[in-house]
């Protein structure tokens, strides 16, 4: 439950505190910030200048908002289930289990460089 509220007020932080920080912090942040101030703005007036309240920049903020925290969430799931299986034997769905791991007849390409060298 902590996990889930954190990522739907803080996606950034969830998907570091419980996932992976390299995976996706930074652009679930962007989203994050940016609906924020969308939301601000959108009380300000908006783009238009209005007197009263842009509902549509303040609606813009609150789906930018819901997309950080749906792309968090799903990150961090992704994340824990490739912890729970981390050669992949079950083939489960998860996006990160599906990277394609050497072989071990596959050489590394920078040990072919330093060979020339």
């Amino acid at each position: 439950m902590r996990r889930k509220l954190t990522a739907a007020l803080a996606p950034p932080l969830a998907v570091c505190q419980y996932g992976c920080a390299g995976c996706c912090a930074a652009p679930i942040g962007v989203f994050w910030i940016t609906g924020i101030v969308s939301i601000i703005y959108g009380f300000l007036g908006g783009p238009a200048g209005l007197d009263s309240i842009s509902w549509t920049t303040v609606m813009l903020g609150l789906a930018l908002w819901g997309i950080a925290a749906v792309w968090a969430e799903t990150t961090i799931r992704s994340v824990e289930e490739d912890q729970a299986d981390p050669n992949c034997k079950a083939k489960s769905s998860s996006s990160l289990c599906r990277i394609v791991r050497p072989g071990l007849d596959e050489s590394n390409p920078l040990d072919e460089i330093k060979k020339f060298q």
